[in-house]
């Protein structure tokens, strides 16, 4: 039944052309058209790039598995919230379709989160959520200086409930919400340790545990390598992996988990100019009052195919 609803694209409006296809019953395949610059992590391996007539004969006989793309929905509801989308795509394309991305869909929902009904945002993330303040650096004028100053690291301040847990204040830099497709990129990426670091904290427990662990680099590479790597997980995996960057903990703000592996995850913003960014393409307005919901739904898995190399 999927073979008369394949939908083609090429990498850099991947994530852009998911996030309009709701459901299981439309295929989705990348292409990557640009391998020297791009990963291409969503799209058919490099090699079909330059033989996709191969691919497409692949796709036609039936040779290839499929792969369900667990995605994350977000429902918001409270104050302080506008729930008109930002398309950041307008700023970098100007195709006709990125341009009116979202907007037919999105602008009906407006009187019923004003008026504090909870509410299924039109986007499902296929790769991340952030959230926080929208200025991550303040650009400021001393006049009697008659210079330019930057303030740096303008902190986030929200609560999050994990798994239905109390709610907890943090003050950080923001949160990352990411999904097994981009944990690759985001919950490996900000959270990976270096060989130095493990190399380092090998040796203080070796010396405060006073025992004889032989730190050669076969085991400093080896810790290394099984840690970055449970940072990874399956694109079908129905679990959210939340990080928070560089959190502020003392007598008021707490952080009993920098990150880890939730089912549901709630944010109640107490920021002053925050927005939530989905898959990076689409934001909206995350400020005093605001929350979001953060759950996976199998219904919104994307469906996509595997080639092998």
């Amino acid at each position: 039944m999927y073979s008369m609803w394949w939908t083609l694209y090429r990498d850099g409006t991947m994530l852009l052309s998911a996030s309009k296809v709701f459901g299981q019953i439309k295929p989705v395949i990348g292409v990557n058209t640009d391998p020297e610059r791009s990963q291409g992590h969503l799209c058919l391996p490099v090699r079909y790039t330059h033989c996709f007539s191969e691919a497409l004969q692949k796709l036609h006989q039936g040779k290839f598995s499929w792969q369900w793309r667990q995605r994350i929905r977000i429902c918001l509801e409270g104050a302080g919230i506008n729930p008109t989308p930002v398309d950041l795509h307008e700023q970098q394309l100007s195709l006709e379709q990125h341009q009116t991305a979202h907007r037919d869909v999105a602008q009906p929902a407006l009187c019923d989160i004003v008026n504090g009904d909870p509410q299924l945002l039109p986007v499902r993330a296929l790769n991340e959520v952030f959230v926080g303040e929208s200025l991550s650096s303040r650009l400021r004028y001393h006049s009697h200086k008659q210079s330019l100053k930057f303030s740096l690291h303008r902190a986030s301040y929200y609560e999050i409930s994990i798994d239905d847990g109390p709610w907890e204040k943090h003050k950080n830099s923001g949160l990352n919400m990411c999904t097994g497709t981009g944990s690759k990129a985001w919950s490996y990426n900000i959270n990976k340790l270096a060989y130095q670091e493990v190399e380092d904290l090998l040796s203080i427990a070796k010396e405060t545990s006073r025992v004889d662990l032989p730190i050669d680099q076969e085991l400093v590479e080896r810790v290394t390598d099984q840690y970055n790597q449970s940072l990874i997980f399956c694109p079908e995996d129905p679990k959210i992996f939340f990080s928070i960057r560089e959190p502020i903990v003392n007598r008021v703000f707490t952080s009993c988990q920098h990150r880890g592996f939730t089912n549901k995850m709630s944010v109640r913003s107490r920021c002053w100019d925050a927005c939530m960014v989905v898959d990076g393409g689409t934001s909206f307005e995350f400020n005093d009052g605001a929350i979001a919901t953060l759950t996976v739904d199998k219904e919104d898995a994307l469906c996509t195919v595997v080639l092998e190399d």
